[in-house]
């Protein structure tokens, strides 16, 4: 089957779990937000987001498709790195060197790709597993309820010197994370046929958009906790 055994075919997959990856980073993003404006106007809006999907079904079902998602796209850019650099060779150090319109992020892809998994699994120990699975099994993973979302990222983030570094680890993560997402949403819509003289500069003004969107939902959330444990601190 072409899908997953041509390069072209893995390249698509890899294309269609990562657009819908960028979909989800989205979503996430705009419900991190409200963390800001719970925050700011007094409101409980993250809280009831968290209460709206927990450990329901419908939770449940969206968190194991995602992580299919990840796994699939994961296991794929290992497969293409592994494919190319055999195809490559012992010439392949020389055709990198006269590479000069390809970005830095298209060289690095895998390492970008490396760094953002293992922000993911720090990002999944410190609140999906304080959240959803706390919920779904009843184990006691932190002091809050696993329904106040709210008081489980505050205090990771607002927690002294110890908050400072989760926000600075935050900041390189989410840093990998665009320089991954800017280049690798304009590849694959130029895998899934968006290639020609026209488009090409398009899907990659496109790319940087989306990149620079979803990860700014994110940076704004941990520059906002950042700003306010140094507040904190400082008073």
């Amino acid at each position: 089957m072409w899908l997953k055994d041509s390069s072209i075919g893995r390249k698509f997959i890899m294309s269609i779990t990562g657009l819908f990856l960028v979909l989800f980073l989205l979503f996430h993003g705009s419900m991190n937000l409200c963390l800001v404006i719970d925050d700011v106007f007094g409101t409980q809006g993250y809280n009831w987001i968290c209460a709206m999907l927990g450990a329901n079904w419908y939770a449940l079902a969206g968190t194991m498709v995602l992580a299919l998602g990840v796994v699939v796209h994961f296991v794929y850019a290992i497969i293409l790195t592994i494919q190319n650099r055999a195809a490559r060779g012992n010439d392949r150090y020389a055709i990198e060197a006269r590479q000069e319109g390809v970005d830095w992020a298209s060289k690095n892809m895998l390492a970008l790709g490396i760094i953002v998994v293992l922000g993911l699994c720090l990002h999944l120990y410190n609140f999906w597993y304080k959240m959803q699975y706390a919920e779904l099994t009843g184990v006691e993973t932190s002091m809050f309820d696993p329904q106040d979302g709210s008081a489980i990222v505050t205090d990771l983030f607002t927690n002294g010197w110890c908050g400072i570094v989760y926000c600075l680890v935050y900041i390189v993560w989410l840093c990998a994370l665009w320089f991954h997402l800017s280049h690798g949403v304009w590849s694959a819509l130029q895998t899934m046929g968006w290639s020609n003289l026209i488009w090409l500069k398009r899907i990659k003004v496109i790319g940087t958009i989306f990149a620079t969107v979803a990860v700014g939902l994110f940076m704004i959330v941990v520059f906002y906790f950042l700003g306010v444990n140094i507040g904190q601190m400082c008073a």
